[in-house]
C-alpha cells in the first residue's frame, strides 16, 4: 500500500526479513538508489519513506517494488539487479514484467553457477534472438555483453541437452594470427588472446566440471585459423572479436556450420586491428547477410555498457570525437 504526498511516499513491504534484503548491508541498496535518482529513503518499521522530486518519489518506489518482487520469488538482489531495473523500459516494469519480458521464450539464462538475466532491452533482444535464430550477429562496443551473454547461452543450451558441445573462437592476435614469436608451445601460445573466453565459461561452469570437459573436448576454444577444414555439427558456436577476422576467414567460420548447431558473431566496428587496405570479415557479413532470413542482427551502444560507469562515459567520448569534423 503507498501513500503520496507532495514531499513524500511511503511504501510498505509486508516482511520485515525482506525489507532487510531489499535495504542491503549498511543499506547500500537504498543508497544506490538515492544516489541515482536524487531523493532520499527513510525506513520507517515496515515501510520506506521516499522524499524527494514526484517524478523521481514514483520512479524509486517501482524500482523498489521490483526489486521487492525479486525477493519474494526466492532471488537475491544484488547491485546488477539494481542497475537493470533503472536500464530496462519503463513498459517493462510491473509486477508481471518477468513473464512479459521474455514472452515465448525464457526468463532468464540458466546456468550451473548461476542465473543471468539481460540488464538492458537491446540485451534482452539479443537473448531473444540466440534461442530463435540459428546464426545471430552481436556488434556494439566492448562491455555491453556480447560474447558473455552468448556463452552464458551456450551453456545454458549445452545443459539442457540442446547441443553436444560448446566451441569458442577468435582471430588469436590483431593481424593475422603471427604467434611464433611467443614463448612455449601451442598452447602457451595462444591461451593469452583466449582468456576472455575462459573467463566466461567459468563464470557459468564449476572449475571441475568445466576442465573435464575441455579434457573430452565437448568445450573447445581455438584460435579462427582453427576452424578450417571442420564441420561443426551440434554444437554451439561462438566467434568473439569478429572485426579481425578477415574476409576469406569470416566465410570460412560460417560456412562451417553443420547441422544442428548454433553459431554466434561478436565484434565492435570500431576496435578493427586489421592491416591497412584489408577488409573486415565482419563488415562484410553484415552487408551481405542483412537480408537472409533466420539470421539476426542485434545493435549495442554505449547505454548497453554494463561494466564500470567510466566505460561507457569513455566510449561515448571517443564516438563524439569521431563524429565532429
Amino acid at each position: 500500500m503507498t501513500t503520496d504526498t507532495l514531499s513524500e511516499a511511503l511504501v510498505e513491504f509486508p516482511d520485515n526479513r525482506l525489507l532487510i534484503d531489499l535495504c542491503g548491508e549498511y543499506d547500500r541498496n537504498l543508497t544506490e538508489i538515492e544516489t541515482r535518482l536524487g531523493v532520499q529513503i527513510l525506513r520507517r518499521g515496515n515501510q520506506l519513506a521516499i522524499h524527494g522530486e514526484p517524478d523521481a518519489q514514483s520512479e524509486a518506489r517501482d524500482v523498489l517494488m521490483a526489486l521487492y518482487q525479486r525477493l519474494e520469488q526466492g532471488r537475491t538482489v544484488s547491485p546488477g539487479d539494481i542497475d537493470r531495473e533503472f536500464r530496462m523500459a519503463p513498459e517493462d516494469t510491473g509486477p508481471d514484467r518477468q513473464i512479459e519480458m521474455f514472452e515465448g521464450g525464457p526468463v532468464e539464462i540458466k546456468t550451473r553457477k548461476k542465473l543471468v538475466e539481460p540488464r538492458t532491452d537491446a540485451q534482452k533482444a539479443y537473448v531473444r534472438s540466440l534461442f530463435e535464430n540459428e546464426l545471430a550477429f552481436g556488434i556494439g562496443p566492448a562491455g555491453t555483453g556480447k560474447t558473455y551473454l552468448a556463452v552464458a547461452v551456450g551453456v545454458n543450451m549445452f545443459i539442457t541437452g540442446q547441443v553436444d558441445k560448446i566451441i569458442l573462437s577468435r582471430p588469436a592476435v590483431e593481424a593475422g594470427e603471427k604467434l611464433g614469436y611467443l614463448p612455449g608451445d601451442m598452447k602457451d601460445k595462444v591461451d593469452p588472446y583466449m582468456q576472455p573466453l575462459y573467463d566466461a565459461l567459468n563464470d557459468f561452469l564449476p572449475g571441475k566440471q568445466l576442465a573435464k570437459m575441455i579434457e573430452e573436448k565437448t568445450v573447445e576454444i581455438a584460435p579462427l585459423a582453427f576452424m578450417r577444414g571442420r564441420t561443426l555439427s551440434n554444437a554451439f558456436v561462438v566467434l568473439d572479436e569478429a572485426q579481425n577476422a578477415t574476409s576469406m576467414q569470416m566465410k570460412m567460420f560460417l560456412t562451417r556450420l553443420g547441422e544442428g548447431s548454433r553459431m554466434v558473431i561478436t565484434g565492435d566496428r570500431t576496435q578493427i586491428d586489421l592491416p591497412r587496405g584489408v577488409a573486415s570479415g565482419l563488415a562484410d557479413a553484415e552487408r551481405l547477410l542483412k537480408t537472409i532470413p533466420k539470421i539476426s542482427f542485434n545493435y549495442f551502444t554505449s547505454k548497453d555498457v554494463v561494466r564500470h560507469p567510466l566505460v561507457a562515459a569513455i566510449i561515448e567520448a571517443y564516438e563524439n570525437d569521431a563524429e565532429t569534423p
